[in-house]
C-alpha cells in the first residue's frame, strides 16, 4: 500500500500544531510561508480532505488533522530515535536500551553505572528517557522505553520483574526543623505539619496506609508538587516536610541541606525493581541491561541495599 504523505508532511503537521500559525510554522521548518501553504494544499489534495481552517490569522485543525498529528508525533519520534541509534552503531554500539525511573528524575547514580557499563558492555548504550518518569509502566508497554525502574508491586501481565535493591520511605525536613535529629518519626509527630506531597489529598499510598490512617493522625496537606526534586528544594527551604524514597534524597542529606528520619522505629520498606516486557525476557540487550543493573546495585557502592528475596 502506497502512503500519500511523506516525512515533510508529517513535520508540517507537527509544526502547525505547535505554533498555530503559517508564518511561525514556516520559520520553525526553515521554509517560506508560501512554500508551507503549498505543502498544506498538497497534503489536502493527496488525502482529499480539509486539514486546516483559517480563523483570523491562525489555523484551526480539523478532526482529520488532529488525528494525523497524533500519528505524526509517534512516527517522527520513532524515526528520530532510529536515526540516532544508527549513528551510535557507527561507534560500535549494537543495541540501545531506553530507561526511565518511576516518579523520580534523580540520576546521581547514572555516571557511576555508565562507567561500569562501558567497561564490560560497550556494545550496549543506555539512554535515559526523563520524560517517561510519569506513567512509566504505560511508556514501557507502549515501547517508548525498554526498561522501567519501579517500586515493587506496580508491574502487570506481559512484564518481567528483576529485583534491584531494598529501600525505604523516609520523612524529610529542613535541618532546623523541630524533629531534626530524631532517629524516627511516629504518626503523632505528623500532626499539624505542613506536608508537601505529590497527591492533593491523602491517597492510598504506602505511607498513608501504614503510618497515618492506623493512628488517625494526619499532617496539614499543602498544594501538591509533582516533581520530587522540587519538593526537596521546598523542604530544604523550610516550607514544609515530605516523605520520599531514601535513595533519592540521601545525596541532598549528605550535603546538610536536608534532614531525614525513618518512619516508625521499624522503618517503612520500599523495594525497587527493573521491569521489562515479557518479549525481552530471554537473551536480549534489554534483559542483559536489567541483569547488569541488578548486579551493580548489589555492590552497594552508592548506598543501594542488596535486594532481598
Amino acid at each position: 500500500m502506497t502512503a500519500y504523505l511523506d516525512v515533510r508532511h508529517l513535520q508540517m503537521l507537527r509544526a502547525i500544531a505547535t505554533t498555530g500559525r503559517v508564518t511561525d510554522a514556516a520559520e520553525l521548518l526553515g521554509l517560506t510561508p508560501s512554500a508551507l501553504s503549498h505543502r498544506i494544499r498538497e497534503a489536502e489534495r493527496r488525502l482529499g480532505v480539509t486539514l486546516f481552517v483559517r480563523l483570523h490569522k491562525r489555523l484551526r485543525m480539523t478532526p482529520a488533522a488532529e488525528y494525523l498529528v497524533q500519528v505524526a508525533d509517534r512516527i517522527l519520534v520513532d524515526l528520530e530515535r532510529a536515526e540516532a541509534d544508527v549513528r551510535r552503531m557507527s561507534h560500535g554500539v549494537t543495541d540501545v536500551v531506553r530507561l526511565a525511573v518511576e516518579a523520580y528524575s534523580s540520576y546521581h547514580w547514572l555516571p557511576h553505572f555508565l562507567r561500569h557499563l562501558r567497561g564490560i558492555r560497550a556494545d550496549i548504550d543506555l539512554q535515559v528517557m526523563a520524560d517517561a518518569s510519569r506513567n512509566t509502566l504505560h511508556h514501557l508497554l507502549n515501547r517508548h522505553i525498554d526498561l522501567a525502574v519501579l517500586p515493587a508491586g506496580i508491574a502487570q501481565a506481559g512484564t518481567v520483574t528483576i529485583p534491584l535493591f531494598d529501600d525505604e520511605i523516609v520523612f524529610v525536613m529542613a535541618p532546623d526543623h523541630r524533629h531534626a535529629g530524631k532517629d524516627f518519626i511516629e504518626a503523632g509527630d505528623l500532626e499539624g505539619e505542613d506536608h508537601i506531597t505529590t497527591h492533593l489529598t491523602p491517597s492510598p499510598n504506602q505511607e498513608f496506609l501504614s503510618v497515618m490512617r492506623p493512628a488517625e493522625s494526619y499532617p496539614r496537606w499543602t498544594t501538591p508538587i509533582e516533581l520530587p526534586e522540587a519538593i526537596v528544594e521546598l523542604v530544604a527551604a523550610g516550607l514544609g516536610t515530605s516523605m520520599l524514597a531514601r535513595w533519592a534524597v540521601e545525596p541532598t542529606v549528605a550535603t546538610g541541606r536536608l534532614a531525614m528520619a525513618r518512619l516508625t522505629a521499624d522503618g517503612l520498606p520500599l523495594k525497587w525493581s527493573a521491569v521489562i516486557r515479557q518479549e525481552d525476557a530471554e537473551e536480549t540487550a534489554t534483559r542483559a541491561m536489567a541483569d547488569l543493573l541488578a548486579a551493580w546495585c548489589a555492590t552497594d557502592k552508592l548506598g543501594f541495599r542488596r535486594a532481598s528475596a
